[in-house]
């Protein structure tokens, strides 16, 4: 009796296709190239235009007669600024022929929503608390610390216009820093006015739009 011939390469069903294993390995890396990318659709005239609304805000919030209508006007200014950012990020990135989703862009939203998502909670129990002078350091130290994080996947001027964010909230937390006079909306102009309007510029120009 004869033993079975035993096949020491058996066959496979199929060859893995040539074109198969191209479109994989330029799947792997284009993923590779978005981790490892710098998020560059910024815009220095977004920039500058949430500044123009941070003034504008400014010369509002002078003529407040209460708290509660000084932090709402700052936090319809937010809102608008976050909408002017949102609109100006979006024509940069089509202009450039991207979108908003990519792996660079989702870093730096990451990087950014949690200091803005505890400075929300701690407005909320800064005006229960009744210290709404203590309002703008908050707001300007803790934008700026997640402009720092965002900036670390963004150009360079971004994390550097985060830290002087930092250093200003850190003025205003320090200094003089009363909503019903001169030093609050000093502050807050000083930083979301002055500062996005001068950092927008240098990154308009460098950058683009």
């Amino acid at each position: 009796m004869t033993s079975p011939v035993r096949e020491l390469h058996p066959k496979t069903d199929a060859p893995v296709a040539l074109h198969d294993r191209a479109m994989d390995n330029l799947r792997y890396i284009r993923e590779t190239m978005e981790r490892s990318a710098s998020f560059t659709h910024v815009s220095g005239i977004g920039g500058v235009a949430m500044g123009v609304v941070a003034f504008a805000a400014a010369g509002l919030a002078w003529t407040a007669s209460s708290p509660a209508e000084w932090v709402t006007v700052w936090l319809v200014a937010a809102g608008v600024s976050l909408a002017v950012a949102v609109l100006f990020l979006a024509r940069k990135s089509k202009a450039e022929g991207v979108t908003l989703l990519t792996g660079p862009a989702r870093k730096f939203a990451w990087s950014v929503t949690p200091p803005l998502a505890a400075g929300g909670i701690l407005t909320v129990a800064f005006v229960r608390g009744g210290v709404v002078d203590m309002l703008p350091g908050m707001w300007l130290l803790l934008y700026g610390t997640g402009i720092v994080a965002g900036g670390s996947h963004s150009v360079r001027p971004i994390p550097i216009m985060g830290a002087t964010f930092m250093a200003v909230g850190v003025a205003a937390l320090l200094g003089p820093s009363d909503w019903h006079t001169v030093w609050g909306n000093l502050w807050m102009a000083a930083g979301f006015g002055g500062l996005h309007v001068i950092f927008g510029a240098i990154i308009w120009r460098r950058h683009g739009g």
